[in-house]
């Protein structure tokens, strides 16, 4: 077993909460009770910096986390498991790219988890809140929430790479 070091930790929950922060500061709602918000960025941001298990830890209680303090608990359970699986595959095709093309990497593991957070939120929606059909209507506010992010996160990450010592320290790429 791989021993994970003090600044690991701290920096998983210091993404845990601007995750939360983020998912918090801009809150739209959605027709079908949820809302739009600009956590996928940090969400991607998380998987991109600190990995896929890190990533997904911090992605994942973040925004439960936001959730739950944003009123939305019925959400939370899901949330967690959408955004961890986000970060969990982002992170991991990133992790692929090594030293090739990360940009390109980074478009297609943002783009992939968008599609994750789209389809898991639909069958939540349909399924969980017994929506069926009408869960139809939350996918095109997902789809914005999912461009946002994936080109926030994305251009974020890339900026922070152009940074020796951020690169130095998450040796992502």
């Amino acid at each position: 077993m791989k021993r994970f070091e003090t600044k690991t930790l701290v920096w998983a929950a210091l993404f845990t909460a601007l995750t939360t922060v983020a998912t918090m500061v801009i809150q739209v709602p959605s027709p079908t009770g949820g809302y739009l918000n600009a956590g996928d960025a940090i969400v991607l941001l998380s998987a991109f910096l600190l990995g896929p298990i890190w990533g997904a830890v911090a992605a994942g209680v973040g925004s439960a986390l936001a959730d739950i303090l944003a009123g939305y608990a019925i959400y939370a359970p899901a949330t967690l498991i959408i955004k961890a699986l986000m970060a969990l595959t982002a992170g991991a095709l990133l992790r692929r790219a090594k030293d090739k093309k990360p940009l390109t990497y980074a478009i297609a593991a943002s783009l992939l988890a968008e599609i994750i957070m789209i389809v898991g939120y639909f069958i939540f929606t349909a399924l969980v809140l017994r929506l069926g059909w009408g869960a139809l209507a939350e996918i095109p506010g997902n789809c914005v929430q999912g461009v946002f992010g994936a080109v926030a996160g994305t251009a974020i990450f890339m900026a922070l790479m152009r940074i020796p010592e951020v690169k130095k320290q998450f040796n992502t790429i």
